[in-house]
């Protein structure tokens, strides 16, 4: 007499047609759409940027380790520098440690303007 009956409301719920679903997932696409764009493309470009420079390591560059050792290229190899520090010094470097270059040879001219 005083307790009232309580009558699930599923059926109004089931109504939707699975929409609610899709609704709930656009926030987080947008998340992911903003971390790309800020957390993600600018780290991949700066990593093809310091494997660019690396790649394009030649002797007589200027480098910085990324140790904070400054020194001049000497001689390349396939992953390795040879690094002079001060003269008669050298230490051999792996090329993924330079983490600057800061100043980078001139290529040699070429003979064909000292020909005539």
């Amino acid at each position: 007499m005083f307790i009232s009956n309580a009558y699930a409301q599923g059926a109004a719920a089931a109504g939707d047609g699975g929409m609610g679903g899709l609704v709930m997932l656009i926030p987080y696409a947008l998340i992911f759409v903003v971390f790309y764009f800020l957390l993600i493309r600018p780290q991949q470009q700066a990593r093809k940027r310091h494997t660019d420079m690396v790649a394009a390591l030649k002797k007589g560059d200027v480098v910085v380790t990324s140790g904070g050792l400054i020194g001049k290229v000497k001689s390349v190899a396939d992953d390795e520098l040879r690094v002079e520090l001060s003269p008669n010094v050298e230490v051999r470097v792996i090329r993924s440690a330079i983490g600057e270059v800061r100043s980078k040879t001139d290529p040699a001219p070429a003979n064909d303007s000292a020909a005539s």
